[in-house]
């Protein structure tokens, strides 16, 4: 990974719809460079796919939370596919300590993440949660 391709990366991440000849005049690149460029990181899969970020302002319409769980290990895959299929957990981490997983989850209501907090609880396999309300996002990268 060279310096151009991760200032490439970086730049791909603020806007993923940026125009090719813009990319291009911020790297002092060729646009058929720039093109090539994105063509190898998503040939080599350093470049897996692209996604949509939210307005700020809708964003804080939404309400998300962090779920932490603790869970039977013998049961790992089994709790990951079931977390996997409920479409307000946004994503998954397994982090160290008492707690096994942490799951980032978003909806529009309390009620809502009020079910979903539910329906995590009642997942076999899953011990013990605890869930945080976040109140705002001082940044977010």
């Amino acid at each position: 990974m060279d310096e151009k391709n991760q200032r490439l990366l970086d730049l791909l991440q603020a806007n993923a719809r940026e125009a090719t000849s813009s990319l291009a005049r911020k790297l002092n690149l060729s646009r058929t460079a720039v093109h090539e460029r994105i063509a190898k990181l998503e040939a080599e899969g350093v470049i897996c796919g692209y996604t949509v970020r939210l307005d700020k302002e809708y964003e804080k319409k939404r309400i998300s939370a962090q779920v932490m769980i603790e869970i039977n290990p013998k049961l790992n895959k089994q709790v990951e596919t079931a977390l996997r299929r409920i479409d307000e957990v946004r994503s998954l981490y397994t982090i160290n300590g008492q707690y096994d997983f942490i799951a980032l989850i978003r909806a529009e209501t309390t009620e809502q993440i009020d079910e979903v907090l539910d329906h995590i609880g009642e997942i076999e396999g899953i011990e013990k949660t605890m869930s945080s309300i976040v109140l705002s996002t001082k940044f977010e990268r």
